[in-house]
């Protein structure tokens, strides 16, 4: 089976076709799929999901570009993240791109989710967008590599997948990777180790080839494995077998059905 290591099924494009959802993701074999909490004030969404179905794991975290939202502290992270259903701490990291500014807050928000994955043991789902330097550099800072995690949705470079390895950390692909103007991100798919590889949807955002431009959905996820075992000229079983056995290694709290 497949896994989508990253999707937002609370998110309302897609929480209104729950059931549809899921059918879809049975009849192309993915198997499990993440559901990432973005803010606080929305986890009892993803939660309820989680809750509802075997196949669906969640997170707990607020992303770096919402500002004006609930912050939560290092306490409120590790009480919501007791529940068995939460399997990692995010979705957290740093976003220059829309906060220009760089601004502090986000970086105390990042520094507060990667100590609370420390304490709890379960690991981080990443996102950096204009902000490698900064980004790691905090990892490294509040010895991140200790709860390990994921660099998801990744788009930086092949120096940035390079210390975010030598971290410990896994680099999960989403549908960007089947986009015909992605070459550098195409050769750190050829370049990223095949057991510390992922592969996720980040739906509804960046469907991939050959549904771009719609609500992206889980069961779509398929196409970026097919995408990534072709530019590593491998049988899609291999990459299918591989990112599925790293999901469940990495993310040990979630439970295959």
């Amino acid at each position: 089976m497949f896994v989508d290591s990253h999707c937002h099924l609370d998110f309302p494009d897609l929480a209104e076709r729950e059931e549809t959802i899921l059918a879809a993701m049975a009849q192309n074999r993915v198997g499990h799929a993440l559901c990432v909490s973005v803010k606080m004030e929305d986890f009892p969404r993803v939660l309820a999901l989680a809750e509802r179905h075997p196949n669906l794991s969640a997170s707990v975290g607020v992303h770096p570009d919402n500002d004006g939202v609930e912050e939560p502290d290092e306490a409120r992270l590790l009480a919501l993240a007791d529940h068995p259903k939460v399997v990692a701490i995010g979705e957290t990291g740093l976003d220059y791109y829309w906060q220009k500014d760089a601004p502090e807050w986000q970086r105390e928000r990042f520094r507060t989710h990667i100590r609370a994955a420390c304490q709890c043991g379960k690991p981080l789902i990443v996102h950096t967008r204009s902000a490698a330097d900064d980004t790691l550099r905090l990892m490294r800072e509040e010895g991140a590599g200790e709860a390990g995690g994921v660099m998801h949705c990744f788009t930086e470079s092949r120096e940035v997948a390079e210390a975010a390895l030598d971290l410990g950390f896994y680099i999960s692909f989403s549908g960007i990777v089947t986009f015909k103007n992605a070459r550098e991100l195409k050769a750190v798919a050829q370049y990223v180790p095949l057991d510390r590889l992922l592969i996720e949807t980040d739906a509804p955002y960046l469907a991939p080839v050959p549904h771009r431009g719609k609500t992206n959905e889980p069961a779509w996820v398929v196409h970026v494995a097919e995408e990534i075992a072709r530019l590593r000229n491998e049988p899609l079983e291999r990459i299918e077998s591989a990112t599925t056995e790293n999901f469940f290694r990495l993310f040990r709290h979630a439970q295959a059905h």
